[in-house]
């Protein structure tokens, strides 16, 4: 079986209309979850929490698709970005 982890973090952002960060040493690490279905629960629950602040941002990030050394990496992540 096939483990689907998935990282949820957040952040104050320097401009709401990009995703840069204003300090990564600021951010806020929601956690590990086993399922999309949690991390989204969780996620959400922190989107909800920082609604009034409209830098602040909430991701999930698939670390399952990082993991995943058979599949071939897309020429964005090959570049690094």
């Amino acid at each position: 079986m096939t483990q689907r982890l998935h990282l949820v973090f957040g952040g104050e952002l320097v401009d709401p209309q990009t995703n840069v960060f204003r300090d990564v040493s600021q951010l806020h690490i929601v956690g590990m979850f086993p399922d999309y279905e949690s991390a989204f629960k969780a996620w959400k629950a922190e989107a909800q929490r920082t609604v009034d602040n409209a830098h602040m941002r909430y991701f999930i990030a698939h670390i399952h698709r990082l993991r995943d050394e058979a599949r071939p990496a897309s020429a964005t992540e090959e570049l690094g970005h």
